[in-house]
């Protein structure tokens, strides 16, 4: 998605509220590194250990350290100052922004996935209230049979959005709730329809294998769907949600990622982690608890709010 550059001031603003935890706790130790002091062996080791520490991961920290040392080499600079442009330009070239999703299918079939509280019920309820206020018909799938907390929280949402919802009874089959959904959607000529399926644990194999069921199911109700697979990572894991999201794109073909609660985490360097060594882009963030606050993903927005300390 393009944004209108008359629009950044704005959305790197909130994007800054948004981050203020990660912006005064792990990052915000950059300024007391990057000051007046010559650039020596301690001042490569202070950064690693904080870009370790900011949930980078050792792999994505390793690269940006190799090119910031290559860049200061053929630059000729001495003073550790000059390295925070150089680190805001280096992590900015490990993001993409994500173009917006087309939806071309009507409707088109969204899977939410992700292990138990990581923020999945809400976010879809975030999505449904966006895309709604973008003009689309949008209904609400409570696939969760198991708990009964996450479809009544569900439906507190849909009721507030004024949004439609149809959820399954508890103990029932969830690939028979998202099977009748999604023909209710096709004959009602729903835009999209969003499905919130059960958590679960990335190391439940029969949970998983069930989920490859709903998957498989929902091809079944309409060709070609689900059309996206959205994969919720609860920000405050840092490295832990890596290794969900390795077995989650292994099961179930991930196409993208929401990463929820960044405003409640203080490191957030995990996004970085998360497109080099997952290869997936993330869509939207979380940045605080109303209906309104999942932003699309900016890469500009998200390294100088995170840098802004």
């Amino acid at each position: 998605m393009q944004y209108n550059l008359a629009d950044m001031p704005e959305l790197i603003s909130r994007w800054k509220t948004g981050l203020s935890r990660s912006s005064k706790a792990t990052f915000g130790r950059l300024a007391s590194l990057f000051g007046a002091t010559d650039i020596n062996n301690q001042t490569w080791e202070e950064l690693e250990c904080l870009l370790i520490q900011a949930d980078l991961g050792l792999e994505t920290t390793e690269s940006v350290l190799d090119s910031l040392r290559a860049a200061v080499r053929k630059l000729g600079l001495i003073k550790s100052a000059d390295l925070q442009s150089l680190l805001e330009v280096e992590l900015r070239l490990r993001l993409d922004t994500p173009l917006r999703t087309e939806f071309l299918s009507r409707p088109t079939v969204i899977l939410l996935v992700g292990v138990n509280g990581s923020g999945k019920t809400t976010t879809v309820a975030k999505l449904g209230r966006r895309f709604a206020d973008e003009g689309k018909s949008v209904l609400l799938v409570g696939a969760d049979t198991f708990r009964a907390a996450a479809v009544d929280q569900l439906r507190v949402w849909a009721k507030k959005l004024d949004l439609p919802i149809v959820t399954g009874q508890m103990g029932s089959d969830p690939g028979a709730v998202v099977y009748d959904s999604i023909h209710s959607a096709v004959s009602k000529g729903y835009d999209l329809v969003l499905v919130d399926t059960a958590g679960r644990l990335h190391t439940h194999y029969n949970l998983m294998e069930e989920l490859k069921k709903v998957q498989r199911v929902a091809g079944k109700a309409l060709v070609g769907a689900p059309h996206e697979v959205w994969l919720v990572l609860d920000a405050t894991t840092g490295q832990n949600a890596l290794v969900q999201a390795r077995a989650f794109k292994e099961a179930v073909n991930v196409s993208g990622v929401v990463l929820a609660k960044l405003d409640s985490s203080a490191r957030g360097g995990m996004a970085f982690a998360i497109q080099r060594e997952l290869g997936l882009p993330i869509l939207y963030a979380g940045l605080g608890e109303k209906a309104e606050d999942l932003s699309l993903f900016n890469a500009d927005a998200f390294v100088k709010g995170i840098l802004s300390a």
